[in-house]
């Protein structure tokens, strides 16, 4: 994908009239720039009762269920609502009353899951591993062997706020091993990071419209075991958050139980066939990594300091130190790279300010190029000269 690709078409507000391509790219894990084509899928107008648009529901579901070779034991549910909407829904709807998660937490994203269970009167353990590791597989074993009465393990497969990447296929073989049930929040991973039911039988599997797929807001889905499907029955504390009610009636009726974001479920549809037209998992992955090879290399040529070291560093988001120079100020340093055409992430870590820049979305190897060039464009007007990581975070 060229960057000229984003300067086609024109559209009219109460401000004036705007060419595509004129806002800031974002560098952000969800919402992303998207592509003109998905943008314009988002022009008409549907009726979420008509033959139509329920077609488009159904090709979605088909569509995402295969991205995991899921066709004959996983279905497909499609969900209202931000990503944490789908989290919540499936730690009601999976883990029953009486069941018990093990957390894996290495950030925000497990940190939230945590919550959530206190939220919903769930019982958990948690395996915390702060911000710059992974829980790693030996660690999950020992703990379910400890803990016999955990029945399901809650792992977050890309942990966005310091853009580690985890070891879920580890994870996964040891929770089978032994016995348990995993429940994945890929929210910023699936679509990217290939993932086959064969190799990680997961219990269920949670995402959403705005991330790699490179849809907008407004859905998240869940991929799921039938058979978990069906047991989740009675399970949820929610009348809007219920899995199994929402998957009976969308089966049933071919339609959502309550309005659906018609508009963001058609631009979605659109991203799936530009996801597929770039070659699937695989293809967006390798434009993903050089956008982050590209990124890191230049960062670090600059002075910067990401906070993992290479292997843990996913092509979703990398984390980068604040520099240790009194002139750095993160609000004007954000402003400063706003126009000059890009909007970054704030940091998201307990140990040291931070901040974060996405590697995902309808980015290339040139706009990544001009992220580092705005960051030292930035630094040079702000007069920012040492680059390093504060004292004694690494």
């Amino acid at each position: 994908m060229s960057s000229q690709a984003l300067q086609l078409p024109q559209y009219s507000t109460s401000e004036g009239t705007h060419r595509v391509g004129e806002e800031p790219y974002l560098l952000t894990p969800g919402p992303l720039t998207t592509a003109v084509s998905t943008k314009a899928a988002m022009l008409k107008d549907w009726g979420s009762w008509d033959d139509d648009f329920k077609a488009i529901t159904a090709e979605i579901r088909k569509r995402l269920v295969a991205m995991c070779s899921g066709e004959s034991d996983y279905d497909c549910v499609l969900m209202q609502g931000s990503g944490t909407f789908s989290v919540e829904a499936a730690l009601a709807s999976f883990i029953p009353k009486d069941g018990k998660a093990l957390v894996l937490m290495n950030g925000a994203y497990g940190q939230r899951s945590a919550k959530t269970l206190e939220y919903l009167k769930r019982d958990y353990i948690t395996l915390d591993k702060g911000d710059y590791l992974p829980p790693m597989p030996e660690e999950v074993d020992a703990i379910l062997g400890e803990n016999p009465d955990v029945t399901h393990v809650v792992a977050i497969h890309c942990e966005t706020s310091s853009g580690i990447l985890n070891p879920l296929k580890g994870i996964s073989d040891v929770v089978q091993r032994q016995g348990r049930k995993l429940i994945v929040d890929s929210m910023s991973a699936f679509g990217a990071i290939e993932i086959d039911v064969a190799d990680i039988p997961f219990e269920a599997l949670v995402s959403s419209a705005n991330k790699c797929i490179e849809g907008v807001p407004g859905f998240g889905f869940i991929l799921a075991r039938k058979e978990a499907l069906l047991a989740a029955k009675g399970n949820s504390h929610s009348l809007s958050l219920d899995i199994h009610d929402q998957w009976i009636y969308m089966n049933n009726t071919g339609q959502w139980r309550f309005t659906p974001p018609t508009h963001t479920v058609v631009a979605f549809l659109e991203a799936l066939r530009l996801h597929e037209a770039e070659g699937g998992v695989k293809g967006r992955l390798a434009r993903y990594t050089a956008n982050r090879d590209v990124l890191v290399r230049g960062m670090r040529a600059l002075g910067f300091e990401t906070l993992l070291d290479d292997e843990w560093l996913s092509p979703i988001i990398t984390t980068f130190f604040s520099p240790n120079d009194s002139k750095f100020e993160f609000s004007r340093f954000y402003n400063e790279i706003k126009q000059r055409g890009f909007i970054i992430y704030p940091g998201k870590l307990t140990v040291a300010d931070s901040f974060r820049v996405g590697c995902i979305g309808a980015l290339d190897q040139h706009v990544m190029s001009g992220v580092v060039q705005a960051v030292k464009d930035s630094c040079e007007v702000m007069g920012v000269t040492n680059f390093g990581p504060p004292d004694g975070v690494k």
